[in-house]
């Protein structure tokens, strides 16, 4: 009987849909590096998780991936078979799967360098990602992009149309995974899903696979960008208010951070930087750790997080870095030395004009930061931002009179 089953032979549909949903996408991936077409593999593992669904809560085989790979691997067959048109789909078909216990190859990566492939937006990436090695359907993906689903079926289809034909037989760049898993984490929190929560458990996946020698994804980056991800949502209970209001991270209630989190995160990233391989997620993840590690905003070590920044600017120098560096440079020297430095930052980048308004409110400028926070206002990409920058604004204008 299998761990899962209960004593009558029955499993539950919530651990049916769970088994489901973490096999779909390893059963996907062993048909890709087989050299089967994407969108006909993944039409062929949804057929196989039918027949899952139908027989799986009264007799839970003892081989699960096994036996998705094998009803999916018939399903691939018999479409194969179907397009006989299509000769060099044909020469890629392989014999089925012997019963039993599968390959302990790991296929995450390479399913994720499918879908994270170069000629694909990155709006495409993601959608792609949180589709095929996410398991979300269409329609989550849709509510979380606030996008219609139709629109959402499109890209989707768009995506694979761009990539049929590809054959990925190894791993692709890992760092083109990263940047999308990166991307995914920046959506946060959209409805009923947490997109943060879906990239941190692809890179979970990530981390997971390169413990066991599984795939060669020894770049420390890897773990880097999971312990930057565990260090910011560690918070996330402390940015908002009940009125759903943004709470800046020096105003935030640090007992709310989730410790725990934070723990991991750290002994993540020093286990990363132990490797002597510095990237810029891992600077990055040091920079967010010295921010967790502060017991209230006056604490923080900002001496050392400038000096982190300083080594983020040479590994990946940007207008967002050298934006943020600027914050630091302020608190180390003050705001006038972070004004100047602000002056040779692109002044189109989105957050320009908040971090320019809390620099002259802090140099006493209340004129200057009252038009700067109108300005960040008016520019913001999100109600909350907007909200929280207009009452910043009201506040000095009401300070004023």
């Amino acid at each position: 009987m299998h761990e899962d089953q209960v004593d009558d032979g029955h499993v539950s549909d919530d651990q049916v849909n769970e088994l489901m949903r973490t096999l779909a996408p390893q059963v996907l991936g062993v048909l890709v590096r087989r050299g089967a077409d994407f969108a006909t593999a993944e039409d062929a593992v949804q057929e196989a998780l039918i027949e899952a669904v139908r027989h799986w809560p009264e007799d839970l085989p003892d081989e699960p991936k096994a036996w998705l790979l094998r009803v999916a691997g018939r399903k691939l067959i018999d479409a194969q078979r179907a397009e006989a048109a299509r000769r060099r789909r044909e020469e890629r078909v392989h014999d089925e799967p012997a019963p039993g216990p599968t390959e302990q190859s790991d296929d995450t990566l390479l399913l994720l360098s499918r879908c994270c492939h170069p000629a694909l937006s990155p709006a495409s990436a993601i959608a792609l990602t949180l589709r095929a090695v996410g398991g979300l359907t269409t329609a989550q993906i849709a509510r979380a992009f606030l996008v219609p689903e139709a629109t959402m079926a499109q890209r989707i289809s768009r995506a694979k149309r761009t990539i049929a034909g590809e054959r990925f037989d190894t791993p692709g760049d890992v760092q083109a995974v990263l940047h999308v898993l990166y991307l995914i984490f920046n959506e946060g929190f959209t409805g009923e899903i947490s997109l943060a929560d879906e990239a941190i458990r692809l890179t979970r996946q990530l981390v997971a696979a390169a413990s066991r020698n599984a795939v060669d994804i020894a770049d420390p980056e890897v773990s880097g960008l999971l312990a930057l991800m565990l260090l910011h949502h560690a918070r996330r209970a402390a940015r908002y208010n009940a009125s759903g209001e943004l709470i800046p991270l020096d105003q935030q209630d640090r007992s709310l951070w989730d410790t725990a989190m934070i723990a991991e995160g750290v002994d993540v990233l020093q286990a990363a930087l132990a490797n002597d391989r510095l990237g810029q997620y891992q600077a990055q993840a040091a920079i967010a750790a010295l921010h967790d590690d502060a017991p209230t905003a006056e604490e923080t070590d900002w001496t050392q997080i400038l000096e982190w920044y300083d080594e983020l600017t040479r590994l990946a120098d940007s207008p967002v870095v050298a934006l943020n560096r600027a914050v630091a440079v302020g608190q180390v020297d003050g705001p006038r030395a972070e004004l100047a430095v602000l002056a040779d930052v692109d002044p189109k980048l989105a957050r320009w004009d908040a971090v320019a308004a809390h620099l002259y409110e802090r140099a006493d400028d209340a004129a200057q930061a009252i038009r700067h926070y109108t300005i960040a206002a008016d520019r913001a990409t999100s109600l909350f931002e907007r909200t929280h920058l207009m009452k910043q604004a009201a506040r000095l204008r009401t300070q004023e009179r």
